[in-house]
């Protein structure tokens, strides 16, 4: 990965194909059935093209840490909770758009850093509980630059898929750190 390439854009491209062009408000059940199908269709992906180091056990050296996930994660709530659906003046945290991965590379070992980035991660999820319980239904809408109109429904199903694909990064840091495993 160079330092020009952004994490979420790795896949991107015409080679990932419309893996995340399904609906964003609407019916339930098509919306739980194309989150699904977008998830399988990522592992097919990111699977792809290779042979027998497709059995590899060991993860290459990154950028990737669970700090950087903690300031990621912090900065996606914000977006998704605060300036999507609460239609709020909330720029991120961590990240900039002169700097859109500034949350995984400017993580460093500074405990004032790290007390400030879990402090941010904590208030994010308490404004989205917060939100989530106050709303009148799954039916909210807000616009996304990325997305157009999404409702709560959709944002919790992302958000779902959001934190299943970073908590399976933090499996793989976390036994590399100290070897501890499980679910």
């Amino acid at each position: 990965m160079t330092e020009t390439t952004r994490r979420a854009e790795l896949f991107g491209g015409t080679d990932s194909g419309p893996r995340f062009t399904g609906p964003t408000t609407g019916d339930e059940r098509r919306m739980l059935v194309d989150v699904l199908h977008a998830q399988r269709a990522t592992l097919l992906l990111k699977c792809s093209n290779l042979g027998p180091e497709l059995a590899l056990r060991s993860v290459a050296p990154s950028t990737l840490s669970l700090l950087g996930l903690v300031r990621h994660l912090a900065d996606v709530e914000r977006r998704w909770f605060r300036r999507v659906l609460a239609g709020q003046d909330a720029p991120a945290l961590f990240s900039s758009t002169a700097d859109p991965d500034e949350d995984f590379h400017g993580a460093a070992d500074d405990p004032t850093g790290v007390a400030a980035a879990w402090e941010a991660w904590r208030a994010e999820v308490a404004f989205a509980e917060r939100f989530v319980s106050e709303a009148p239904g799954l039916d909210v809408e807000g616009e996304d630059s990325w997305r157009g109109t999404v409702s709560l429904r959709w944002v919790l199903l992302h958000m779902i898929e959001e934190y299943a694909r970073h908590n399976g990064h933090a499996d793989l840091l976390r036994e590399r750190i100290d070897g501890a495993i499980g679910l």
